[in-house]
């Protein structure tokens, strides 16, 4: 089964969205077993990525090819390293949870929801193991579909113009992209993303091959100032459309940079390093104060996402600060601080969202001021909010903590100017997830509604002690996470810094 196990994890929950889609109208219950068990089977198959992996070397594992379209050497190429492995693992992990978050929840077309989800899934991991441009490509536009009609159809009273923003975003800076592959397809004859690493190209046409790029990946990200479309799009989805945007398509966006902007185009993306990472630190500490000034506890978070996902780019592009041989530590650690921090924005997004998600269900409101006193009427589901908040925050022993620390570890290193830049933003953030957590969960009962709120079942409870374990685990020992992805970001590094090492 090795040989076939990533075809096995992409196909399978998409084959098995269709078949729930087939047998949702003739009965609901069986729709939600079948979402349920594809949905575990393949997290439980996606972890022997995880066990069969050799930590040792770079080189891709669990490598599929087979000739699609020959007559322009396309190929269904796939293999996964250790940058893209963890993130198949946390697309698997945080379906099984959107999957029981909807069970009961959604009231509208609940096999078609499910559904979405799975096929999601599918393609996600498509995206994060396709070793062929096209692909690439084919599976990374495929995703916003999904998407697209679980923001559009179970989305918020604004939801058609939330997932017509958010389409028309990511799908015209996809279209650069496919440019500029189209581009070296024709200097190379060949779609392979492993070849375009060691195309050599000069220095103009990584240039504009680099901002090619980076308008796909940015607005994916999303960096300032493209980052507009994302708290529309969280406020607007429902809970399990917010978690699989912030946990994982957010990703999609980082992983572009390293897999594609790094190893292609070196120079241009040391060239163009400072504006990178000046859009990097405004997003950090700009948006930070953004979020402090909002009243819905969807967008507070969703901004939040927006500043904590800086720091992935601030990591990947601040290598470029230290690419003397004497600072090569410093440029690994911030690209390793870079992984952890996408690995762990999951875990503690995903958990923030559905905080959000168990209160609207009960009084349908997002605003804050709604709110005041739960603890008195929630003290186990506080509990779980104060602890994903303080790991927004950046709380040590939680994984909010290791990522971030490790960028500013790695960028003081280089420059210790915009390590303080990039640390205020642990100062922002406790401001403004602390300020929530005070106005919903502490003092006073305002609201007569929130007296009658009952605590969280056993579904709900289920849910978020899965979460507080990973935050909690990476927090405590993330070596396990670091052994993973750090001979391929050490491959990585030596491709970004070409000769300059």
């Amino acid at each position: 089964m090795e040989q076939i196990l990533l075809s096995l994890l992409i196909w399978l929950p998409i084959l098995g969205g269709v078949a729930v889609i087939l047998i949702g109208n003739s009965s609901l219950a069986l729709a939600r077993w079948a979402s349920i068990f594809i949905a575990v089977v393949v997290f439980i198959m996606s972890i022997k990525l995880y066990t069969g992996f050799d930590n040792s070397t770079y080189m891709m594992q669990f490598v599929e090819q087979t000739q699609w379209i020959s007559f322009f050497n396309i190929n269904y190429h796939i293999g996964v390293d250790g940058i893209s492995m963890p993130l198949i693992i946390l697309t698997t992990f945080s379906t099984v949870l959107i999957i029981i978050a909807g069970w009961e929840v959604i009231k509208k077309q609940n096999a078609h929801y499910m559904a979405a989800f799975l096929m999601m899934e599918g393609l996600i991991i498509g995206v994060f193991s396709s070793l062929d441009a096209i692909l690439f490509y084919v599976f990374w536009e495929a995703s916003l579909i999904p998407m697209l009609l679980i923001i559009g159809i179970w989305g918020g009273d604004n939801r058609v113009y939330a997932a017509i923003k958010f389409f028309l975003y990511t799908f015209l800076g996809s279209v650069c992209m496919l440019i500029a592959l189209i581009y070296m397809y024709n200097k190379s004859g060949s779609f392979s993303i492993l070849n375009m690493h060691n195309l050599g190209i000069t220095a103009t046409e990584q240039a504009w091959i680099f901002w090619a790029f980076f308008i796909a990946f940015a607005v994916k990200v999303p960096m300032f100032p493209v980052h507009t479309w994302l708290p529309d799009a969280h406020v607007q989805a429902p809970t399990g459309g917010s978690v699989i945007l912030a946990a994982i398509m957010l990703k999609m966006g980082g992983y572009g940079f390293l897999r594609f902007s790094l190893p292609i185009t070196p120079d241009a993306s040391l060239e163009f390093s400072n504006i990178i990472i000046i859009l990097s630190l405004i997003a950090i500490i700009y948006i930070a104060f953004i979020a402090l000034v909002q009243r819905d506890m969807k967008k507070l978070i969703a901004y939040s996402s927006i500043s904590h996902m800086g720091f992935v780019t601030l990591g990947i592009f601040a290598l470029f600060l230290a690419y003397k041989p004497n600072s090569a530590e410093a440029a690994l650690l911030g690209l390793n601080g870079a992984m952890v921090q996408m690995i762990s924005h999951g875990f503690i997004s995903a958990a923030m969202f559905f905080i959000v998600g168990v209160l609207y269900d009960r009084l349908h409101s997002r605003e804050i001021a709604t709110y005041g006193g739960v603890i008195n009427s929630m003290p186990k589901f506080t509990g779980f909010a104060v602890l994903f908040a303080m790991a927004n925050a950046g709380l040590p022993a939680t994984s909010g903590f290791v990522g971030e620390f490790m960028v500013i570890l790695g960028v003081l290193q280089a420059n210790i100017w915009y390590a303080v830049l990039a640390a205020i933003t642990l100062i922002l953030g406790a401001a403004y997830t602390l300020w929530m957590v005070k106005r919903v969960f502490f003092g006073a009962i305002t609201n007569n509604e929130v007296k009658t709120l009952q605590d969280i079942n056993t579904r709900e409870f289920f849910i978020l002690a899965i979460l507080a374990l990973a935050v909690l685990i990476m927090g405590i020992y993330p070596q396990p996470v670091i052994e993973t992805i750090n001979i391929s970001v050490e491959n990585l590094l030596q491709q970004a810094l070409n000769s300059k090492l």
